[in-house]
């Protein structure tokens, strides 16, 4: 087996077997350590991130808030994991050689020029998409992918298919098709 691509990056089956290697580590740490199963996922990581600023300037409002008094404001292990993949993707691109900084990326430039406002404004929106998405269908791609697949969860295979589908759709959309 490959463990590089001839681009120099990870092989997408040595990086997909440390992720679900991850998975079941997750699950078994958790239970043992907090009796309870829990399984990787990142969008209420990000909600509780922004109750965390939020309480920093109206406390009461986050305290009042109903989804806040369910997901609890706090930094916990999958805050943590977030923060870990975001530390592991720069460690990871800066020794394959991949890292460089693009405020616009070619593909994006190529279709809708060089301009960096433009750029910013529609990842900005698009996030928001994606958050209002995940948090509509309970979960995000990655809770759903790697945690909802491996307990069988129907509903996690109907969001997933969901989120490709929809993913498919809008990138063609907006990209427009490419020759091969």
């Amino acid at each position: 087996m490959k463990w590089k691509t001839k681009d120099g990056g990870w092989s997408p089956y040595l990086a997909g077997a440390l992720v679900g290697l991850l998975a079941i580590a997750s699950v078994y740490a958790t239970t043992q350590w907090m009796g309870k199963s829990n399984y990787l996922g990142a969008s209420t990581t990000f909600v509780r991130a922004a109750g965390l600023l939020e309480r920093t300037v109206v406390p009461d409002r986050v305290a009042a808030n109903e989804y806040f008094t369910k997901e609890k404001v706090r930094v916990d292990w999958q805050f943590t994991l977030v923060l870990g993949i975001f530390l592991g993707a720069l460690v990871s691109s800066t020794m394959d050689k991949s890292y460089k900084l693009e405020s616009v990326p070619p593909i994006w430039e190529n279709r809708f020029g060089p301009s960096i406002g433009k750029r910013a404004v529609a990842a900005f929106l698009g996030g928001i998409v994606a958050m209002v998405g995940a948090r509509m269908a309970d979960g995000c791609p990655s809770g759903h992918g790697l945690s909802g697949m491996m307990q069988l969860s129907v509903s996690s295979f109907v969001a997933l298919a969901m989120f490709f589908s929809i993913g498919v759709l809008v990138a063609t959309l907006v990209y427009g098709r490419r020759s091969l």
